[in-house]
Order: structure tokens, then C-alpha cells, then sequence
């Protein structure tokens, strides 16, 4: 007899809507939004500023709780979880892209990876297979300001990754490099999840680094359609 293996989404939100703002400033962040996201799969999401792409991208990394709908990771409904474990949650499940790698000025590559490790209760973690992973070992000693951005997103990635998330959220990493710099990184982070079995979501406005994607979809006023060129 055959069995076949059920994978788990690494990402499942259902039916999410989010409200931003009081009274009349109140909008709409999320309309009825739905995105399921299997390990491995390098999903985009692409739209105009202010569509509810960051939004969305706070929902499923459990920084905001939806109003209505549920969102799960790896399982788990971030709905029932609150305060320290969701911090928790965060750390050891859910790996953050920022914009310009968001490093700690004072602290090398080495230690942006090591320092994540100590937080999560590991401290003897090895940095350099991941730095090696992202083509950084041979950075490994310097920080922040000795990189130029296309490397610090690099190290952002690597410190990502280091307590083995299920999923990874990032957050328009192109923004501040050029065109060559800009496909090197996001396939850097296809290579990621597919190597590595993360689940990747990424929200953009470069148009030109999609053809490296699993999956792209458009926010529009909240909502979620797939993409057309």
C-alpha cells in the first residue's frame, strides 16, 4: 500500500480582513484576503503603495491580529497566541526580511547570525555555513557600514535563516539596489527556499526580479488576485 505524505502550508490565511485608523480615516488595510503558501514555494506579491501589502505581510508574520478570518503558520493559529508566545513564535518559526537588511550597526555579519541564535536559546551556533550559503564568509568580520547594501541584504537573509524558520517574510529588499544587485538577492532568496524548504512570501514594486518567483499575485485596495502582465 502507498501512502501519500499531507504537507502542512507553511502559510494559511483565510477569509482576513484588517481595519487601519479611526473614524473617518478608517480604511479597509485587508478585504477579504486569502494565501496559502506550501513549504518550498517562493510566493510574490506585488501592488501599488498602500494596497495592504505590508499589511498583509504584518498579519502573517503575527505582529497584527487580524479583525476577522484566520491566519496559520506551520499549523499553528496566530489567533490564539499573544504576547511572549507570539514573540516566541516569531523567533522560532518566522524569519524577517527588512528593507537595506536592517543590521545592527555594532556587530559584525558573524554576530548579526550569532546574536539571533543567543535569542533563541542556541548559543554555540555556527554562522559561517549560512554567511557561506548567502556568499558571505568572506565578510564575516565586518559590519554593517564596511558592506555595501547588496551584502548587507545578503547577511539579513543569513541572520534570517538562522533558527530554521518555516516561513520568511521580506519586505521590499530591492529597494535600495541597483539592478544587478537586485536579481542577484531574490534569487538568492529562491535559491533559499527551495534548498532549503522555506516558504518564502515577498512583497515588491521591481517588476523586473519576478521571472526568479514561484508565484506572484497583486494587492489592489486591499485585495488579492493573481498577477497579469
Amino acid at each position: 500500500m502507498t501512502t501519500t505524505r499531507t504537507l502542512v502550508p507553511a502559510l494559511d490565511i483565510n477569509d482576513v480582513t484588517l481595519e487601519l485608523g479611526d473614524g473617518d480615516a478608517r480604511i479597509r488595510a485587508l478585504d477579504n484576503v486569502s494565501l496559502t503558501v506550501m513549504p518550498g514555494e517562493f510566493v510574490t506579491i506585488v501592488g501599488p503603495s498602500g494596497s495592504g501589502k505590508s499589511s498583509l505581510l504584518a498579519v502573517a508574520g503575527a505582529l497584527t491580529k487580524a479583525d476577522s478570518g484566520t491566519v496559520h503558520v506551520h499549523g499553528t493559529d496566530l489567533g490564539r497566541i499573544r504576547g511572549n508566545a507570539a514573540a516566541r513564535f516569531r523567533l522560532d518559526t518566522i524569519g524577517f526580511v527588512f528593507q537595506s537588511g536592517n543590521l545592527i550597526p555594532a556587530l559584525t555579519s558573524a554576530d548579526q547570525l550569532r546574536l539571533m541564535g543567543r535569542l533563541a536559546g542556541n548559543p554555540s551556533v555556527d554562522p559561517a555555513p549560512l554567511l557561506d550559503a548567502v556568499g558571505m564568509k568572506h565578510r564575516a568580520k565586518r559590519r554593517p557600514a564596511q558592506l555595501s547594501g547588496g551584502e548587507r541584504q545578503r547577511v539579513g537573509i543569513a541572520r534570517a535563516l538562522v533558527n530554521s524558520p518555516s516561513l520568511l517574510l521580506v519586505d521590499e529588499p530591492t529597494a535600495a539596489l541597483d539592478r544587478a544587485r537586485s536579481h542577484e538577492v531574490v534569487q538568492l532568496l529562491a535559491e533559499q527556499a527551495h534548498r532549503a524548504d522555506v516558504a518564502v512570501v515577498m512583497v515588491t514594486h521591481d517588476h523586473e526580479v519576478l521571472e526568479h518567483c514561484d508565484r506572484v499575485l497583486e494587492m489592489v485596495d486591499g485585495t488579492l488576485s493573481p498577477y497579469t502582465t
